[in-house]
């Protein structure tokens, strides 16, 4: 009986013990998780203050960046820096070492700001007395530049006088039928019926600014239906199509040049009745031009 009564108080004793253990391990396990809670609220509060630090130093940067004439890469850099810091720091874990790291980012930032910002300022003062100079410097280029252009205007109406003087011209353009004996004599005639071939002929005239040497003109025969005769080839000039009958191909040596060309009738065609146009081209410049008419 004794024993017994032993036994139910060493339990007794043995669960007050365990109650006692029990409410002093809830009390400290809450005590643990409110300062876990309030620390995490500072901590939160915390990297707040240092984010809005550095959007803030950004602005500074951005206001800096943008008064500079002169785009400065190191603003620029140091901005985006700042930025990269914050994107970190929106991603990163609520610890107070990586806080005191971030912390001191900004600081050295910060830091670095005011000897960019001095630097800054000093090549803003550089560059105005830059722009003053360069403005007097742009002054006399712009009077150089409005007497060269006067030049170049005189220079290239001159070359323009020059280049037309110098393009060949003739003159005497006549064209006529003519018939061909089998000795090789020719005889005109108006007929276009006993036509062997048409004639056109022309004077290259003499110009002592004609480059000397290999020349070549267009020759264009057209018949009274409109059609143009001979080989009717095409050539292109920029804007322009000319059609024409032949080229006449010579060597001029600055001196009056008489020139014949022939063109055979169609194979078994005659040469139509009525007026026909002759006109010469040097390039695609129409420099001569006359008619003739078959009966």
């Amino acid at each position: 009986m004794e024993g017994s009564q032993k036994s139910n108080t060493g339990l007794k004793v043995g669960l007050a013990i365990l109650a006692v253990l029990f409410l002093g391990t809830a009390f400290f396990t809450s005590k643990l998780y409110n300062e876990k809670q309030e620390n995490e609220k500072l901590l939160v509060s915390e990297k707040q203050q240092v984010m809005t630090d550095l959007s803030n130093l950004a602005k500074d940067y951005d206001e800096a960046i943008a008064e500079s004439e002169v785009k400065n890469q190191d603003l620029i850099a140091a901005r985006e820096r700042i930025q990269g810091l914050m994107d970190s720091l929106k991603i990163s874990q609520n610890s107070v070492n990586s806080l005191w790291r971030y912390k001191k980012k900004y600081q050295a930032l910060e830091e670095e700001m005011e000897i960019l910002l001095t630097e800054n300022d000093r090549l803003k003062v550089e560059n105005e007395y830059l722009a003053t100079s360069l403005d007097s410097t742009q002054v006399q280029l712009a009077e150089r530049t409005m007497f060269t252009d006067s030049l170049l205007v005189q220079n290239t109406q001159l070359s323009t006088v020059v280049k037309d003087a110098a393009a060949l011209q003739t003159v005497g353009l006549v064209g006529m039928g003519v018939i061909e004996r089998s000795s090789g004599k020719q005889i005109p005639t108006e007929r276009a019926g006993r036509s062997d071939k048409l004639k056109v002929c022309f004077t290259v005239a003499k110009n002592m600014l004609t480059e000397a040497g290999d020349k070549e003109l267009y020759v264009q025969v057209i018949d009274p239906l409109n059609n143009v005769l001979g080989s009717n080839d095409q050539i292109n000039f920029d804007d322009q199509v000319l059609n024409y009958s032949l080229i006449s191909r010579f060597n001029y040596e600055n001196r009056n040049l008489n020139i014949c060309e022939y063109i055979d009738e169609l194979e078994d065609s005659k040469f139509e009745k009525g007026r026909y146009k002759v006109n010469v081209f040097n390039d695609k410049a129409l420099i001569s031009s006359s008619e003739f008419t078959l009966k």
